[in-house]
């Protein structure tokens, strides 16, 4: 009888939960959903950091198997996040698996620094690097960029599972057909039919875009390559492939170093092309990917249709470049166009291969300032006004909240300014809050909400305030479908105020 009641009321909680969403306009979330979190340091199923940078995903199964390279500084900067350093030295390939793309469990060490029977050192270059399966050897061949004591060039790895350990077999230093030796930055495609390509540009000056196939036999040999784009407008980075609906989709960063980047992207429907012109990838220009650049692509294939996941790298440790080192976002497409949704939180569904965009998600673009890279008065997503002639009062500086950057507004002499962002966003109730930091002093400066369907709203920032401070305006009713916000000043020569870490969330 027990059992009885408390079945049935939890049949009618979930029906007036389902209820609330439908009245309250949210999207229904299905029971195997899963929340993907950026813009933090993601965790492990024990609860540790997660360190897999410049790697890719083999699904086996059910389970998704994530190798990528643990470096040394990965760990220095996830203690210390508003500094950049510089230690790219080679700590381990790293194994996670994970059944819904969401909760990892690492699994282990496959390769690792001065491994027995490995040439693999400590001053090892290790980056960009796939697992594939070969049936004919029954033997999981690891495939990565390396410099070290065996030379520079492609390096093959082998093991008989996919959990490893994977012992070294070769280098190889040359492509046929490609110009320089060795290779730029590097991703494994799999075709549908099984078949394994090495995406990839040259290694010096990375202009030129190759596709090359892995001998059938045991994938241990890079075939000739087929240059099939050559790029007028500087190298690319961060190469890797999808395939969407009978398209083939080449894609590339700019050659930024460690920083993130806007995404290019060439398709055709041979891998081997002709390829299309050159296009960026919508919604990666006003905050460069989501301050990532292009790493590798996950296809979540589902029961009712297809996904493709944009997984960035955000280089943190070496870049400054925010709080996170992988960014995980979904496509969308208009016919054979795609753009990036650059979401702080989304729901994925890996059986059926469907995402929502989270209860969470934070709608400001680069909301802390860190996608610009250097020191400007031009930050990405942002638009800047101000009554000087010729000069800015809007930056972005160093000494951040949370990462390396923070938007400041100052100037030597008296000054107006604004700097803003105008957002579509469904209808609804949102709260914005931001962190601020001001000498205090100015005629007016202020938080600011407008232009939303409802009398603008502020919070004062004109005050003296030494320690970060955040501030809060709430009960922000949306009812036209978009609101700007932004920062606004009018101030006296040499007074500042500093923002950072603006979240827009719906309640």
């Amino acid at each position: 009888m027990i059992k009885t009641i408390n079945k049935n009321f939890l049949t009618k909680c979930f029906t007036l939960m389902l209820t609330l969403a439908f009245i309250f306009n949210a999207t229904p979330v299905s029971a195997s959903s899963q929340v993907i979190q950026n813009d933090v340091f993601w965790k492990d199923t024990a609860g540790n950091n997660i360190y897999s940078q410049g790697g890719g995903i083999l699904k086996v199964g059910s389970t998704y198997y994530w190798y990528g390279v643990k470096y040394n500084g990965a760990v220095t900067y996830a203690n210390n996040p508003t500094s950049k350093n510089s230690d790219t030295s080679f700590n381990a390939i790293t194994l996670y698996s994970s059944t819904d793309l969401a909760h990892w469990t690492f699994v282990g060490n496959v390769i690792t620094a001065g491994a027995t029977g490995t040439t693999f050192d400590p001053t090892s270059w290790v980056g960009r690097m796939g697992v594939v399966y070969n049936s004919t050897t029954n033997k999981y061949v690891l495939i990565t960029q390396y410099g070290g004591p065996s030379g520079s060039g492609v390096l093959f790895a082998t093991s008989s599972s996919p959990t490893g350990t994977f012992t070294y077999d070769h280098v190889q230093a040359q492509i046929t057909n490609v110009v320089t030796p060795g290779t730029g930055d590097q991703t494994i495609f799999i075709d549908d039919d099984g078949k394994p390509y090495l995406i990839f540009s040259n290694s010096s000056g990375r202009s030129h875009l190759y596709v090359a196939p892995l001998r059938s036999s045991d994938y241990l040999n890079i075939e000739p390559a087929t240059n099939i784009f050559n790029s007028s407008l500087g190298g690319r980075e961060g190469n890797a492939m999808f395939k969407y609906n009978g398209y083939y989709y080449f894609c590339s960063s700019d050659l930024h170093g460690w920083n993130a980047s806007q995404a290019y992207y060439i398709k055709a429907t041979n891998i081997l092309g002709p390829y299309s012109t050159e296009a960026v990838i919508g919604g990666t220009a006003k905050d460069f990917s989501h301050v990532s650049q292009t790493g590798f692509f996950i296809p979540v294939q589902g029961s009712s249709g297809t996904t493709i996941l944009f997984a960035g790298d955000r280089w943190s440790d070496f870049a400054g470049n925010g709080i996170g080192y992988n960014q995980w976002v979904p496509l969308s497409f208009s016919g054979t166009t795609p753009s990036l949704q650059s979401l702080s939180q989304y729901n994925l569904d890996a059986a059926t291969g469907v995402w929502s965009v989270g209860a969470g998600n934070n709608y400001v673009l680069n909301p802390s300032f860190e996608a610009d890279r250097v020191v400007q008065d031009s930050l990405a997503g942002w638009t800047n006004w101000t009554n000087l002639i010729g000069v800015s009062p809007n930056k972005n500086v160093t000494g951040g909240h949370t990462g390396r950057f923070t938007m400041t507004q100052s100037y030597t002499t008296a000054y107006n300014a604004s700097m803003y962002q105008n957002i579509t966003v469904p209808n609804g109730t949102y709260t914005l809050k931001a962190w601020v930091k001001s000498s205090g002093g100015q005629t007016t400066a202020q938080l600011y909400v407008k232009n939303y369907g409802g009398t603008e709203k502020v919070a004062a920032i004109n005050t003296a305030m030494s320690s970060w401070t955040q501030m809060t305006i709430s009960n922000i009713v949306v009812t036209n479908g978009s609101v700007q916000l932004g920062v606004f000043s009018v101030a006296n020569a040499n007074n500042w105020v500093r923002v950072d870490d603006f979240t827009l969330i719906k309640n």
